[in-house]
């Protein structure tokens, strides 16, 4: 019995250690990884939206939107991140849309865990190309052929549930957008 105790404060002990070096670590790193997170977010909104000249933070609700500002400081649109469930688990979009919110400047996948070879082409060129001067009114669509509309993109061929919920997530968050700025 008594080595049996001995085990287990030395495991708890072990364990305390363990816990105290990652809560610290983290610590250590968050500044840096949030930094790294807004470093990513201005260069994404500066390459979806190159005649930003300045940007403004907004703060709705629980979420920050960027409002986008040319030279002689007129508003040309907004960015935003949006995240959604995907096939195998989180999208995480930039988006910049235009000040009326009508169209798409282009999108930015930040962060995805879809299926290497298939869902994850959704951050390849051809597919985010799709989202350049898309209307988003009405809502965005996806199609399995040929493209006939201004608010339709096509869908990856083997990853159709990802291009949907691409999809679903940029028409989901561009609605709330509008809600959130009319109020």
């Amino acid at each position: 019995m008594k080595e049996a105790f001995k085990i287990i404060v030395v495991l708890t002990v072990i364990c305390l250690i363990c816990a105290f070096f990652l809560s610290f670590v983290f610590s250590v790193a968050k500044e840096k990884i949030e930094m790294n997170a807004k470093r990513a977010i201005e260069e994404g909104i500066s390459k979806l939206a190159p005649c930003a000249k300045r940007v403004e933070e907004i703060k709705l609700k629980d979420e920050v939107v960027y409002k986008l500002f040319d030279e002689q400081d007129n508003s040309v649109g907004y960015a935003f991140l949006a995240q959604g469930q995907g096939y195998q688990g989180k999208i995480k979009i930039l988006a910049v849309v235009d000040s009326s919110l009508e169209k798409l400047e282009g999108i930015e996948v930040v962060e995805s865990v879809e299926t290497p070879g298939l869902g994850a082409r959704i951050t390849e060129a051809l597919f985010m190309e799709q989202f350049k001067k898309l209307t988003v009114i009405p809502k965005i669509e996806y199609v399995k052929e040929e493209v006939e509309k201004d608010n339709q993109i096509m869908a990856i061929t083997g990853a159709t549930v990802t291009s949907k919920a691409v999809v679903n997530i940029l028409n989901k968050r561009i609605e709330e957008l509008r809600e959130e700025l009319k109020g």
